[in-house]
Protein backbone atom coordinates (compact mmCIF):
# COMPACT_ATOMS: atom_id res chain seq x y z
CA UNK A 1 0.00 0.00 0.00
CA UNK A 2 1.65 3.49 -0.86
CA UNK A 3 2.26 5.97 2.00
CA UNK A 4 0.11 8.52 -0.41
CA UNK A 5 -2.84 6.19 0.06
CA UNK A 6 -2.82 7.18 3.68
CA UNK A 7 -3.37 10.96 5.45
CA UNK A 8 -0.10 12.03 7.62
CA UNK A 9 -2.73 11.23 10.69
CA UNK A 10 -2.44 7.84 9.78
CA UNK A 11 1.15 6.81 8.71
CA UNK A 12 1.04 4.37 12.02
CA UNK A 13 -0.63 2.45 14.48
CA UNK A 14 1.95 2.49 17.16
CA UNK A 15 -0.65 4.09 19.43
CA UNK A 16 -3.78 1.62 18.61
CA UNK A 17 -1.39 -1.89 19.13
CA UNK A 18 0.04 -0.06 22.57
CA UNK A 19 -3.36 0.21 23.08
CA UNK A 20 -4.65 -3.51 21.90
CA UNK A 21 -1.68 -4.72 23.92
CA UNK A 22 -2.40 -2.92 27.14
CA UNK A 23 1.31 -1.32 26.92
CA UNK A 24 1.80 2.35 27.57
CA UNK A 25 3.82 5.54 26.10
CA UNK A 26 5.61 5.14 28.57
CA UNK A 27 6.26 1.30 29.21
CA UNK A 28 7.59 1.81 25.21
CA UNK A 29 9.85 4.54 26.04
CA UNK A 30 11.47 2.82 28.67
CA UNK A 31 12.00 -0.18 26.97
CA UNK A 32 13.05 1.48 24.05
CA UNK A 33 15.44 4.10 25.97
CA UNK A 34 13.45 7.03 24.60
CA UNK A 35 12.02 10.29 25.85
CA UNK A 36 8.20 9.48 26.73
CA UNK A 37 7.24 12.74 24.53
CA UNK A 38 9.63 11.41 21.67
CA UNK A 39 7.06 8.36 22.08
CA UNK A 40 4.00 10.69 22.34
CA UNK A 41 5.30 12.02 19.16
CA UNK A 42 4.88 8.69 17.40
CA UNK A 43 1.43 7.78 18.40
CA UNK A 44 0.01 11.24 17.68
CA UNK A 45 1.91 10.70 14.00
CA UNK A 46 3.91 14.12 14.80
CA UNK A 47 7.08 12.31 13.70
CA UNK A 48 7.47 8.79 12.92
CA UNK A 49 10.59 6.14 14.23
CA UNK A 50 13.40 5.34 11.89
CA UNK A 51 13.35 1.88 10.67
CA UNK A 52 15.07 0.22 13.65
CA UNK A 53 12.80 1.22 15.87
CA UNK A 54 10.22 0.21 14.07
CA UNK A 55 11.26 -3.20 13.97
CA UNK A 56 12.36 -3.04 17.59
CA UNK A 57 8.56 -1.55 18.49
CA UNK A 58 7.08 -4.93 16.44
CA UNK A 59 9.13 -6.92 18.58
CA UNK A 60 8.34 -5.69 22.05
CA UNK A 61 4.76 -5.50 20.89
CA UNK A 62 4.80 -8.66 19.66
CA UNK A 63 3.13 -7.90 16.25
CA UNK A 64 4.19 -8.71 13.06
CA UNK A 65 5.58 -5.34 11.40
CA UNK A 66 2.27 -4.52 9.37
CA UNK A 67 0.60 -4.38 11.83
CA UNK A 68 1.98 -0.87 13.19
CA UNK A 69 1.09 0.80 9.43
CA UNK A 70 -2.00 -1.32 7.75
CA UNK A 71 -5.00 0.42 9.52
CA UNK A 72 -7.37 -2.61 8.77
CA UNK A 73 -4.66 -5.61 9.07
CA UNK A 74 -7.07 -8.61 9.70
CA UNK A 75 -8.78 -7.49 6.54
CA UNK A 76 -5.92 -7.38 5.19
CA UNK A 77 -4.45 -10.87 6.11
CA UNK A 78 -7.98 -11.88 5.28
CA UNK A 79 -7.02 -10.63 1.60
CA UNK A 80 -3.30 -11.88 1.66
CA UNK A 81 -5.09 -15.74 2.15
CA UNK A 82 -7.86 -15.17 -0.50
CA UNK A 83 -4.92 -14.29 -3.23
CA UNK A 84 -2.94 -17.02 -2.04
CA UNK A 85 -5.68 -19.81 -2.26
CA UNK A 86 -6.87 -18.01 -5.35
CA UNK A 87 -3.34 -18.01 -7.28
CA UNK A 88 -3.18 -21.61 -6.75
Amino acid sequence: MALNAFNMEDVNRIKLVLVEKKRTNKWLAEQLGVDPSTVSKWCTNTSQPDLACILKIADLLEVDLKELFVREYKQYILQQETKSKNSK
